[in-house]
């Protein structure tokens, strides 16, 4: 019992060594701490601030030959939030020059005698011409057009058989009630800022362990370590849990400093199980770093090496495009990936609330592939000096 409490001891010290010895040489590196700082503050309050998934001020120009009320009215109904109308043009070839230049996203064509027609009863068709260089604005800018011509439609409508004001609110209708749940704002920055979070320490899951272990092979000092009494095992984890403790601070200041005071992004979960997961994901995700490690043999390399293995991870993750949207072969693919577990993981503590039980598959999943990651990479760092 002696040897084995002597053993135990001698382990711990030689742990606690090399844990200071790593942050040290981390302490040294001032651009790196200041590009940690940064990307953890001014990068994700950058995301969360400047990035909107919804339709706000769209440039917008009117192209009116009808000139009646009713083709005023019309135009007038496309207004801010969504649309910002910045003036008339005469001319089909003005509209598309605009668009061709930027000027404007949305150019809306209304025909002649349009009033007439719908005085009449008749049918008649408004064009609007929508650039959609970004597919993602103008698949809302067109709903947003055809839900406001479809009501303009219905209200003039209505008007003509006498239907307008009280006897509109006689005719059936069917009710629907909208509940909003975990974002009732829909706050675009929460979504984000999170998801910028959770990416940035993904980054530097994989990104600090394999420079750690690369700097030791331009330095020389790796062959030293291998021939010290130390086991591959001892070499790393000291590593793997000192970047882990230096990302976890990272996410700390994100929270504590962006997320939560600036954009009151709740935390209505547990703080201390949201850590602790977080540590999980960061230390098994370091495998895929030391595996990036082996490979390579300077900084350089080390670093296009992380580039191509976290593409596919951010990618898959399921953070810009959602899963159903990807095709059947590719979705299958999101499983394999760590950062698809750990964001549902950081989003169900924080706006949901979830527990333990409720996110049990998703930490089942996480571990699994995380432990292979990491088991993978110590396995080809030993070979390498075997």
């Amino acid at each position: 019992m002696s040897d084995f409490l002597l053993w135990w001891r001698l382990a711990l010290r030689r742990f606690a060594v090399m844990l200071v010895k790593e942050l040290k040489q981390l302490g040294r590196d001032r651009v790196l701490l200041a590009f940690i700082v940064y990307a953890f503050t001014a990068d994700i309050f950058l995301a969360a601030s400047g990035v909107s998934l919804s339709l706000n001020h769209a440039a917008m120009l009117v192209q009116d030959m009808d000139r009646t009320p009713q083709s005023r009215e019309l135009a007038a109904r496309f207004a801010e939030p969504h649309f910002q109308q910045g003036g008339v043009v005469t001319r089909d070839a003005q509209g598309l020059a605009a668009l061709d230049r930027g000027e404007a996203m949305i150019v809306l064509s209304v025909p002649p005698d349009f009033g007439k027609h719908l005085q009449k009863g008749e049918p008649v068709a408004v064009a609007m011409q929508v650039d959609t260089t970004n597919s993602v604005l103008g698949f809302l800018a067109t709903s947003y057009a055809q839900e406001i011509v479809a009501r303009f439609g219905l209200e003039s409508a209505m008007r003509r058989l006498g239907l307008a004001g009280g006897a509109a609110a006689e005719l059936p209708q069917a009710a629907n009630e909208v509940r909003v749940w975990y974002n009732p704002n829909q706050e675009d920055s929460w979504f984000m800022g999170i998801s910028e979070m959770l990416n940035i320490a993904t980054v530097f899951a994989v990104l600090l362990p394999a420079a750690a272990m690369v700097r030791e092979k331009e330095r020389g000092t790796v062959e030293q370590l291998i021939v010290s009494p130390l086991t591959p095992f001892g070499i790393l984890f000291p590593k793997v849990v000192s970047m882990t403790g230096v990302i976890l601070c990272g996410v700390a200041l994100s929270l504590f400093l962006v997320l939560m005071p600036v954009f009151a992004i709740p935390a209505k979960g547990s703080l201390a199980l949201f850590f602790a997961l977080s540590g999980l994901y960061v230390f098994t995700t370091a495998g895929l770093g030391l595996f990036a490690a082996t490979i390579a043999r300077n900084l350089a390399q080390a670093g296009m090496l992380s580039i191509l293995i976290l593409a596919p991870m951010l990618f898959l993750s399921g953070a810009w495009t959602p899963p159903e949207a990807m095709p059947a072969w590719l979705r299958g693919l999101m499983f394999v990936s760590p950062l698809h577990y750990y964001l549902d993981i950081a989003f169900g503590i924080l706006l949901k609330g979830q527990g333990v039980t409720e996110l049990l598959p998703a930490i089942m999943g996480m571990t699994a592939i995380g432990v292979g990651v990491f088991a993978f990479g110590l396995l080809l760092f030993r070979r390498q000096f075997d």
